[in-house]
């Protein structure tokens, strides 16, 4: 394999996530420089395929994005890319970190196989504390934790074993599956949470069962249709009550800006042309509960 970690970062280094929400202090992402739609392989993809992205202007915001993650003394490590995975910006799938152990997914589409063996070659060279999904698939944008909660989507990209073989691994956490509608990619996407008390979602993915159970564990601030296709669900928290979000998703920031919470808007248009946003594009290590 060629190099994989950019200078000396090292992910084997202080890993612990017990939500969504805490402080970040570590995350792992990856330039979009070969980014492409080569096949259409979600909804929004779709609709970019003809005009495809422009790899330069991805960079520049991706540059952007992760030089504010370093303002706010957030540790970037920089996967480096490979010309042979054109969606592997999205750190977010090939692994989540839950507790102190990175747990590496099983890729459901065959056009992100690879990417998580990348990730299991880098965690053993460096001595981390992992497992791998190894019934089943999962990706880790169907992944939210809260404490000892963890929500998993059951959608196009993870199954049920999947979902069992998570539990086996988190014995002392509750795995709660949460169906969503087979046109949307992952559960960020319609699903995140923002705090102890409020997330977003957008409901016309969920059946009302699922709803109504989601609304007796939080406060749902309801996203519609037209920005739940520009990712208004899929925004990062990078501190208590402080998220990054798109600009352009007006009426989903002032939501959360009426709930007490600072919005740091970061333009990532030509990123979501191929169907994730911020949270997709990170891959937490550390967030720190003090």
């Amino acid at each position: 394999m060629a190099l994989v970690l950019k200078e000396e970062e090292k992910m084997n280094e202080g890993i612990g996530c017990e939500s969504e929400f805490d402080t970040l202090e570590k995350v792992v992402v990856c330039s979009p420089a070969y980014m492409r739609i080569e096949e259409a392989i979600n909804e929004t993809q779709k609709k970019y395929i003809d005009v495809n992205i422009d790899i330069n202007e991805a960079c520049k915001q991706h540059h952007d994005f992760v030089k504010l993650m370093r303002n706010h003394n957030i540790e970037v490590i920089e996967l480096e890319p490979e010309e042979s995975f054109n969606e592997q910006v999205f750190t977010r799938d090939i692994g989540f970190c839950i507790g102190e152990k990175v747990i590496v997914s099983n890729m459901g589409n065959e056009v992100r196989e690879g990417e998580e063996k990348l990730l299991q070659t880098i965690l053993q060279q460096e001595g981390a504390n992992w497992e791998k999904i190894s019934n089943g698939t999962i990706e880790g944008g169907d992944v939210i934790v809260d404490g000892d909660q963890v929500w998993v989507g059951l959608s196009d990209r993870t199954n049920e074993n999947g979902v069992a073989n998570l539990q086996e691994l988190l014995p002392d956490h509750h795995v709660t599956a949460v169906p969503i509608k087979e046109e949307y990619l992952h559960l960020d996407c319609v699903f995140n949470i923002l705090s102890t008390e409020y997330a977003l979602v957008f409901s016309g993915a969920l059946r009302k069962k699922e709803y109504e159970m989601l609304s007796r564990q939080y406060t749902l601030i309801e996203v519609d249709e037209d920005e739940q296709f520009t990712m208004g669900v899929n925004v990062l928290s990078i501190a208590p009550g402080k998220v990054i979000s798109l600009p352009h998703n007006k009426k989903v920031n002032e939501k959360i800006r009426e709930k007490g919470f600072e919005v740091v808007e970061v333009d990532f248009s030509e990123i979501i042309k191929s169907g994730g946003s911020f949270r997709c594009c990170t891959l937490p290590l550390r967030r720190s509960t003090s």
